[in-house]
């Protein structure tokens, strides 16, 4: 069976911009605001971009890889004893065909699942708040203290990023940290099997990403993003780089100027490995959009969310264990929940399926 090697990045064939936001570590706010101007640029365009310059080296990214790979080639049986529908805060091993998206096609990969790693004495789960609490882990040397030490840089770099979203809007720099004090920001370690008969098929279904944005490492292609004419296009992973794209909550606070990128994996040929960070904020914050993106000729699109309830009632509608829990009753949705493809690209078009360039 074919392996992959640890990254096979290439350059993209289109014109969706690669930023170095290595001047967003600087001390100096006109080079932070520079690079700053550039994130607006490309999340008001696209809503999805390319970074280098990130400062998360090499060798932690490898590791990461090396520890899904010996996680995924654990028998099944044993997956299956971290399985996310025994969670109560949704974490874990999650299946083939666990995750079904608005178009109804069943995912071809399997995923790991994990967030902060919150003590069962923590404020969050004392409230029992959905999708925060302890993480759970397989019996593997070092995998807890070396995934962790991946999470954490991530997170980092999505304070980072932030900052930079901030100045991209016209914000004091910090004003996000208020609401990243303890956010349910998820990463995934998913595996997509090899699979030399895949001609055309879904991978993940299309969908946008419920949070503020995501982080993503891959090691080959297969994403696809629908960019502003309903057309898919193909976003292979860049050397060194990472993949940021627009969530649900930025296009909500922005009032639709940053668009939720709707994206899917397909033609997963060949072995894959995919971690996307999600950068959510604090699951009680109430994200409405921003005065300054409200006019008498700009009128409100959006009703106020809880980020974490947003979170929590597209997830709901995904994944098959949660699924039959609303459906016998043991499960309700939050007030005011969005259907599944309700931003970004994907609802203008109306869910379809759109053709690919």
């Amino acid at each position: 069976m074919p392996q992959p090697s640890s990254f096979s990045a290439q350059a993209p064939p289109f014109a969706l911009p690669v930023l170095d936001i290595s001047p967003l570590f600087s001390t100096q706010m006109e080079d932070r605001q520079k690079v700053a101007a550039e994130i607006g640029k490309a999340a008001r365009n696209n809503g999805f971009f390319y970074i280098t310059g990130h400062g998360i080296s090499t060798d932690l990214r490898n590791e990461l890889i090396h520890q899904a790979k010996q996680f995924f080639d654990l028998p099944l049986h044993e997956k299956m004893n971290l399985y996310i529908g025994n969670s109560r805060n949704h974490r874990g091993y999650v299946p083939p065909g666990e995750e079904v998206f608005a178009a109804g096609t069943k995912d071809r990969k399997e995923a790991f699942d994990l967030a902060s790693d919150l003590p069962e004495n923590s404020p969050q789960v004392q409230a029992a708040t959905p999708m925060m609490g302890p993480n759970v882990w397989p019996d593997l040397p070092d995998f807890p203290e070396k995934i962790n030490q991946y999470y954490q840089a991530a997170i980092r770099l999505g304070n980072t990023l932030f900052r930079g979203f901030a100045l991209a809007l016209g914000l004091p720099e910090n004003y996000f940290e208020a609401f990243v004090t303890t956010p349910p920001s998820q990463l995934r370690l998913i595996h997509y099997p090899w699979n030399p008969d895949a001609v055309d098929e879904v991978g993940i279904g299309a969908h946008t990403d419920y949070e503020c944005f995501t982080i993503l490492l891959s090691t080959s292609p297969g994403l696809e993003v629908m960019d502003a004419h309903g057309q898919w296009i193909d976003a292979p992973p860049v050397p060194d780089g990472f993949v940021v794209n627009i969530g649900d909550m930025m296009e909500i606070w922005t009032n639709g100027e940053f668009v939720a990128t709707s994206h899917r994996v397909r033609k997963v040929q060949e072995e894959r490995y995919s971690f996307p960070l999600f950068c959510l904020c604090d699951y009680h914050t109430v994200v409405q959009p921003l005065p300054q993106f409200v006019s008498e000729d700009r009128p409100s699109r959006f009703q106020p969310v809880i980020a974490g309830d947003h979170l929590f009632a597209q997830t709901a509608q995904t994944f098959t264990y949660l699924k039959k829990k609303l459906d016998d009753g043991s499960l309700t949705l939050p007030d005011g929940s969005h259907k599944l493809s309700s931003f970004g690209q994907e609802s203008r078009y109306g869910g379809k399926e759109m053709s690919k360039k």
